[in-house]
């Protein structure tokens, strides 16, 4: 395994061990809301310094964007940059819904190069490294070779924070990925989701407004395992903002069927 890979996996089970021993006192955390519908907790907090606390004591020089504490360390031309979302889902979790996840990425120079999306509930571990596919729990994984819209399964997350003026469009989207798929799921964790796509339990994945600590490890693992990720206009994704992942047959007619509802403000 690549060395910053392996420090990325240490540091995601250090973080997740924090995050299972906090289920256990839940409802005496000490929670903030930073915006509508967007809550942190100290569980979150505690998991973001031992991922970064992990990462310094081998790379005391890299540079962090994190959820939490923003970005620090190193300097705004650092040559790595980690990108890191210590508790994606917090909301599930705050509920006791086991859907959430860590997730961090390492840039180099800007690209992408190392990723890893850890579910500590079910102990799984997607890794990814540029050039070297995709993995999880060390058995190598790709996206699903479904073709078409009919009998997908897709993966989206509704909009909250400053998206819901977007609403409107979305439930159109909504609407017509329902009429012409298998169906749609909306687990709460976009990087638990992009990671799905990339193991092929989800056909592609959609979502407005997104952060680059929510997709930065999801896009590497996908772009691995064989699939296609651009923005919702077709054009390549940077990270953050809107997002349309998935398997390549599949990748393309959605796109097609959301393009008249994208949002005017997006195009």
């Amino acid at each position: 395994m690549q060395p910053l890979l392996n420090i990325a996996v240490r540091a995601a089970r250090r973080a997740g061990e924090v995050i299972v021993r906090g289920m256990n006192r839940v409802h005496r955390l000490d929670i903030r809301q930073k915006g509508q519908n967007d809550f942190v907790s100290e569980i979150d907090t505690q998991a973001e310094m031992e991922i970064i606390d992990t990462v310094r004591k081998s790379y005391p020089d890299h540079a962090f964007l994190a959820e939490e504490s923003g970005s620090h360390g190193g300097s705004i031309h650092s040559e790595f940059v980690w990108i890191i979302d210590p508790l994606d889902g917090t909301t599930n979790y705050l509920h006791g819904f086991p859907q959430f996840a860590v997730s961090i990425g390492v840039q180099r120079r800007g690209r992408m190069e190392h990723a890893v999306v850890y579910d500590p509930m079910r102990q799984e571990l997607f890794t990814a490294s540029r050039g070297e596919g995709a993995q999880l729990d060390g058995r190598r994984i790709r996206v699903s070779p479904h073709v078409g819209l009919e009998r997908a399964l897709i993966g989206t997350g509704f909009p909250y924070r400053t998206n819901l003026h977007w609403l409107d469009n979305y439930m159109a989207m909504f609407k017509a990925v329902t009429q012409a798929t298998a169906g749609i799921r909306r687990p709460g964790a976009a990087a638990l989701d992009l990671a799905y796509v990339a193991a092929g339990r989800l056909d592609a994945f959609w979502e407005f407004g997104l952060s680059p600590w929510d997709t930065a490890a999801g896009t590497l693992l996908i772009t691995e395992a064989g699939g296609l990720v651009s923005s919702l206009q077709g054009t390549e994704y940077k990270q953050g903002g809107n997002i349309l992942a998935g398997t390549p047959k599949v990748h393309a007619p959605l796109l097609e069927l959301l393009a008249p509802h994208v949002p005017a403000e997006l195009t």
